[in-house]
This record gives C-alpha cells, structure tokens and sequence, in this order.
C-alpha cells in the first residue's frame, strides 16, 4: 500500500556550471533511490552537439537511457525547442502510463515551460492516479500566470478529488504554490506535512532555497527526504527529492 517518488531537476545530465557531463553516474543514483514514480525536469531529449564533444553521450534519449530495465514506462513533454536540440520534462514509471499529454504553460515567448501529465494505473486504485510534473518559469509573475493555468487544467483533467501528484522544480522561493496551488486543488506538500515548511533543495551543496516540491491529494506521506551534498551535488545543482506515500482508504 505504498508508493515510493521522486523528484529531480537534472541540469540536462550535467554537473553544476557544465563541468562534467554525468549522465552515467545519475542514471546509477536514480536506481539506487529504488522509486516507483520518477519526476524528472531539464531533461535533454535531443542534442545534436553533445555526441562529437561527449564520447560516451548515450544513443537513447536521455529519459529512455535512464529508464533503461528499471522503469519500463516513461514519457516525455518536450518543452524548449532550439537549432541543435530541445527539453523538457520526464516522468519514469514502474507502472502502466495510461495516456500522456503535455501542455504549454509558458508565460511568456522568452521561456517555454510546460505541464507533463500522466494517468498511471496502479493496483492500489480503481481509477487511475494523475501523475503531473513541472518546471515553473523565473519570474514571480510568471509562475503566477503558470499555476493558475496547472490549476485550471487539472480542475478539467483531475475533478473530484480524483488521486494526484504534482512534482517538479517550481523555482517557488516565496512559496506562492501553497496558496495558489495546494489549497485550489486540495494538495499536500510532503515534506510541510511533517516539518511545517517545503524543502530547502538548492544549491545542492548546502540548500538554502526552498524551489522543488512534491504536492499529493490521496495520499498519507510516510516520509520524505532531501538527497544534498556529496555525492549528489557532482550531479546537478538541485537536490533530489523523494517521498514515501501511503494509499489513503
């Protein structure tokens, strides 16, 4: 009657700054997290670069190669599109993904960000769970316009209190998401459940900024916890998130 996520902004399979390409090394971090549901932002679909200046850049994209034998169901929101490439944002499943759609919430033409959201059949529940991930824009006025937008749609997608989770990087350091997210919709910040506060999940290093969350409506949180420091801040310059969610009947 549990369900293991997780949430991660990846920096596009590279280490803080671009130093290091790391992709190898997060998908192993990844699979030690031992999560059922992954929520994965800044997600390189394609680069048509990378592969001459990286000689062990992977063949797949990269949500597929970290996917690879561990989560046999995945997909992909393409979100910011450019000459060499695009990215976006990914979820990872163990479980059956019904229907994938991706939509755009952008603010405004200078960042593209969108909304991935996933039906997940999972045997716990009759009805399918509404899996959603995001990577918010970095204006206040922005994720505003963003949320409310989310919000909306999932009023549509998601009616009468039908099981959901909303993950991502939501760049929220004034945490607007509780108000204009949690209590619309009925949510629960996992980690506020216990600890009265988001997570503090960046920089990496030593987090002091409150950005990433994880927001579930059905669902009683076991636990949740930061993944910061070594070896996590080699990976990216977010913290990984994970929670442990218990099946609320």
């Amino acid at each position: 009657m549990t369900l293991r996520i997780c949430s991660y902004n990846i920096h596009k399979g590279f280490s803080q700054f671009n130093r290091r390409m790391v992709v190898h090394e997060l998908r192993e971090r990844l699979r030690n997290l031992q999560s059922d549901l992954v929520f994965l932002q800044e997600v390189q679909g394609l680069h048509l670069l990378h592969p001459s200046r990286h000689a062990d850049w992977p063949v797949q994209p990269q949500h597929e190669f970290l996917a690879d034998e561990i989560w046999p169901q995945h997909a992909y929101g393409r979100n910011a599109v450019y000459d060499h490439g695009h990215h976006g944002n990914a979820i990872l499943s163990r479980h059956l993904i019904v229907s994938t759609e991706n939509t755009d919430v952008s603010a405004h033409r200078f960042e593209s960000r969108g909304m991935l959201h996933c039906k997940i059949s999972l045997p716990q529940f009759a009805e399918p769970v509404h899996c959603v991930c995001v990577h918010l824009g970095l204006t206040g006025g922005g994720r505003r316009r963003q949320m409310e937008a989310i919000a909306e749609r999932l009023e549509v997608l998601a009616p009468g209190g039908a099981p959901l989770i909303i993950a991502g990087d939501f760049n929220d350091w004034r945490n607007q998401a509780d108000l204009l997210l949690g209590r619309r919709l009925g949510l629960t910040e996992a980690f506020a459940a216990n600890r009265g506060n988001p997570p503090r999940s960046y920089p990496s290093r030593l987090p002091l900024f409150r950005l990433d969350r994880i927001y579930v409506r059905g669902f009683r949180v076991r636990q949740a916890q930061v993944h910061f420091g070594q070896p996590w801040s080699r990976i990216s310059d977010h913290a990984a998130l994970t929670a442990e969610l218990e099946v609320m009947v």
